[in-house]
């Protein structure tokens, strides 16, 4: 406990020097977990089935997490590019990685990627953008991107992590089983498994996410935490009945959360959005430290070379190639946006979770995959990490945010209006000075008054200072 605590408190103080440097947090996480790890100071995981539990966990609550906060006004224009990017794209993806694979560098990894078969799954492991980190860079970095890319990536990332996953539970199960032999039987495998799992996974996530909103809408609690916990417990029966049904339970969990994130009338709903926050930040971090702990440097010197060209492979041809081909229906999509999307194929905890599924599986060769998996991971997240933002900015893609609005932990129902804030300048009180003098509009209110770290109670005749900070409800008024 005392090196767990150790670790996770010298990750949480790497974010402030991961902000300096323009580094993706996730990054610094999984180097610090190799810095602890069996090659450093010696910490070891040994059982992987319980790694494999954790970090599906981790990923479930993360994906619920981001479903919550997706706006479907804002992503059901862009709902077709993205769902064009999860499905042709991954899987363009899949075919060009896997036949470069085999055709230029199986017999430079052996093992594995001695079938065509092997050198796909390698491949689809490698297929999807993972959610972990583009959701990290996207709202950790606060970017806002033109042409409504962020809603575009984050909905493309949360819903192409499960086809990655199912496409490869379907390459491990074939070749877990000597009966296949035949291309076409691995190919209507694949499809059988593909339509099942996400046939299911999707109606799962609609059935609960329907569900969820009648029981948490008409659901009263005076705790605020009892009930984040409720709406978190929701998600997490997505996750276990699509499993049981063998559905995809990533994609169930991502429906059901933008459904009930979208739908469902939500009590403390500010409480309950940083609540997950919090969760979220706890889940990844220890995710990306586990995987840390679990990656052996000492043995990744024979697959280095092989893991640098596929990882750039990924990043020059075959990520631009399936982005540009997929977005071919959509005209008017710009060139710069098209390229922008074909640079943020970022690699991260959802491809080496993908790797250590071989490795629980037995699949021969698969230590040379789960090292090659994360040496790629290392690499993206070093080049498309540190460089997406400022790209996004050589674009002309990417513009700053308003100010966050302060509200110091009050919320509103919708229905009630928007808080916003303002900061008191020598200007508003060359009126008088009073609250009264400001003039405030028809429907305007402020609520709280914020001086010197204060709170205070308006009034008309209140006397204003410059810098203080308003409190505002914008909403309809009776008078």
């Amino acid at each position: 406990m005392l090196l767990v605590s150790l670790l996770i408190v010298a990750a949480v103080l790497f974010t402030k020097l991961g902000s300096k440097l323009g580094a993706p947090s996730l990054l610094l996480f999984l180097l610090l977990g190799m810095a602890a790890g069996p090659d450093g100071f010696g910490l070891e995981i040994k059982d992987f089935h319980i790694a494999e539990t954790f970090g599906h966990f981790a990923m479930a609550v993360i994906l619920f997490s981001a479903g919550l906060e997706t706006s479907w006004k804002e992503t059901r224009p862009i709902f077709g590019k993205s769902i064009m990017l999860s499905t042709v794209g991954v899987t363009l993806t899949m075919l060009i990685t896997g036949l470069f694979i085999y055709y230029v560098l199986g017999g430079m990894i052996g093992g594995v990627t001695a079938s065509i078969t092997g050198c796909f799954l390698v491949a689809a492991i490698l297929s999807a953008t993972d959610s972990t980190s583009v959701f990290s860079i996207l709202r950790g970095k606060r970017l806002n991107l033109r042409e409504n890319l962020g809603p575009m990536l984050e909905l493309e990332s949360g819903s192409n992590d499960p086809m990655a996953n199912i496409l490869t539970v379907t390459l491990v199960g074939i070749l877990s089983s000597p009966s296949y032999e035949s291309h076409w039987q691995v190919f209507g495998i694949t499809a059988f498994n593909l339509l099942l799992q996400v046939g299911v996974g999707f109606a799962v996530g609609l059935a609960i996410g329907w569900a969820g909103k009648l029981l948490l809408g008409k659901i009263k609690l005076d705790n605020s935490s009892l009930y984040s916990i409720l709406v978190l417990s929701v998600g997490m029966t997505a996750n276990g009945l699509a499993s049981t049904l063998h559905g995809n339970a990533l994609l169930a969990v991502y429906v059901a959360a933008i459904f009930i994130g979208n739908k469902a009338k939500l009590a403390y709903r500010h409480d309950v959005l940083k609540f997950f926050d919090g969760v979220t930040w706890m889940v990844q971090l220890m995710m990306f430290l586990m995987l840390g702990l679990l990656a052996r440097p000492s043995t990744m010197g024979k697959v280095l070379v092989p893991a640098l060209l596929i990882g750039l492979f990924l990043m020059i041809v075959a990520r631009p190639s399936s982005v540009f081909i997929s977005m071919l229906p959509f005209r008017g999509m710009s060139t710069k946006a098209k390229v922008l999307v074909s640079w943020v194929g970022l690699k991260g905890a959802g491809p080496i979770l993908c790797a250590l599924c071989t490795v629980v599986a037995g699949i021969e060769g698969s230590g040379e995959v789960f090292n090659i998996v994360f040496l790629i991971s290392l690499l993206s997240l070093f080049m498309q990490g540190f460089s997406f933002p400022p790209l996004s900015a050589a674009l002309h893609l990417s513009y700053d945010r308003d100010p966050e609005v302060q509200t110091f932990g009050m919320d509103l129902p919708d229905e009630m209006g928007m808080l916003r804030d303002h900061t008191v300048t020598a200007d508003d009180l060359l009126g008088g000075g009073t609250l009264r003098d400001l003039h405030l509009p028809h429907g305007i209110r402020v609520m709280m008054v914020r001086r010197d770290g204060r709170f205070l109670i308006p009034h008309g005749s209140m006397k204003l200072m410059e810098g203080d900070n308003l409190i505002i409800v914008m909403g309809e008024s009776d008078d």
